[in-house]
């Protein structure tokens, strides 16, 4: 793969379509350049990436660090005025701010499970303007830019449209940040209502999955916004629909999470019993 070349935005004169389509073309690039990173730290053997705990169930491989200093790197070089935060650096949550999750899946990254990828949004005047996640391990490369659509290696995204829970996969993601028995009951009311349910180690792809039609719908009761923000704006820019995520201090305290067809948001939100 080529270096990555630092580009920096233009003066006052630059319009805000331009600096939105560089902002995209730079995401994209700096996302394939992390994944690249993270490829190569990846070996496939549990265990011998280190397998280090933050917290219960909450999974820290060095490389997590070395992946978020390199996009750090490489977003602040061609945007200096733009604010950065990353899950495992932290940063400043200011106006125009990147959130970026470097692998989201360490859980799967540290036991040599090829499920993960990096996530990264860029958000503005209370929106997110843009979304990325890229799966390095199968090269595939999900973009949403508001408005604009969503894509895959450069191809249109569309939600499954399903509308029937008795033929729906759902995704439910689980939070050690609340009880235990809120995820399980969650899960109950699910399958009761007819749908399959699956759970995968990492929401920001879990997400994409809903974007691309993959599965259904995804569904979580508490997630941090560096995990979220990309992938429910693939969702929105692929036809799905989306909670406010952002309301009531999401971007920086996390929140609930939905992401499906539109014709499942009706049951989902009775399901997860959201206001």
């Amino acid at each position: 793969m080529p270096a990555f070349s630092t580009v920096r935005v233009a003066g006052p004169t630059s319009s805000p379509a331009a600096k939105s389509d560089l902002r995209l073309s730079v995401a994209c690039a700096v996302a394939r350049e992390a994944g690249a990173l993270a490829r190569r730290r990846f070996n496939g053997r549990p265990g011998a990436t280190g397998i280090n705990l933050k917290g219960h169930q909450d999974y820290l491989s060095a490389v997590d660090a070395e992946v978020e200093g390199l996009v750090r790197g490489r977003l602040l070089e061609s945007f200096p005025d733009d604010s950065f935060f990353g899950e495992e650096g932290g940063g400043s949550f200011d106006n125009n701010v990147w959130v970026v999750d470097p692998i989201d899946g360490t859980a799967n990254f540290v036991r040599g499970i090829s499920q993960f990828c990096i996530s990264i949004a860029y958000v503005r005047d209370g929106q997110t303007q843009i979304g990325i996640i890229y799966d390095p391990m199968h090269d595939e490369l999900f973009a949403a830019e508001r408005g604009r659509g969503a894509t895959l290696n450069g191809e249109p995204l569309r939600v499954s449209g399903l509308g029937d829970m008795q033929s729906a996969t759902i995704e439910a993601g689980w939070s050690t940040r609340l009880p235990l028995s809120q995820y399980v009951d969650l899960v109950g009311r699910i399958l009761a209502d007819g749908a399959g349910v699956r759970r995968g180690g990492s929401g920001a792809l879990a997400l994409a999955y809903v974007a691309a039609g993959r599965i259904d719908g995804y569904c979580e009761l508490h997630m941090n916004s560096w995990d979220a923000l990309a992938g429910m704006l693939l969702i929105e820019e692929a036809g799905g629909w989306v909670n406010d995520f952002l309301a009531h201090s999401g971007l920086r305290d996390g929140n609930i999470v939905l992401g499906c067809t539109s014709s499942l948001m009706s049951p989902l939100v009775r399901l997860m019993e959201i206001a």
